[in-house]
């Protein structure tokens, strides 16, 4: 079972319905502080945070960034700048777990995330 975290300062619950919608019965969706969130990918307990904010970068993962370290942490998305699948699934496949994008990429941040976390475990 995938475990997914629902962080950052905006549109969580939408965030989780999406995540849900796409990973179907095979995933377990929570919505947690931002904090709370990355604590549970650092003791093990998740397995992806997911962070919406108006920056992509601050509010989605400032928490993830000082719990989990920026290596494991990675903006998908900016204003002005969307996300891009490639970039998404290097992300991914570098083991990447906290991701943040801006709240009008939602839908197409979610998207790339959810299908590269399940190319990347179809692989394994």
């Amino acid at each position: 079972m995938l475990r997914v975290i629902v962080g950052g300062q905006m549109e969580k619950q939408r965030i989780a319905d999406l995540v849900k919608k796409l990973g179907g019965e095979g995933v377990s969706v929570q919505v947690k502080s931002d904090i709370e969130a990355a604590m549970l990918i650092k003791r093990g307990e998740a397995d992806y945070y997911l962070g919406c904010c108006a920056t992509g970068g601050g509010g989605s993962l400032a928490g993830a960034i000082a719990i989990l370290g920026y290596g494991r942490c990675v903006s998908v998305s900016m204003p002005g700048i969307a996300p891009e699948k490639n970039k998404v699934e290097q992300a991914v496949n570098e083991g990447k777990q906290a991701f943040g994008f801006t709240d009008n990429h939602v839908d197409a941040a979610v998207g790339m995330i959810m299908e590269a976390i399940s190319n990347r475990q179809s692989a394994q």
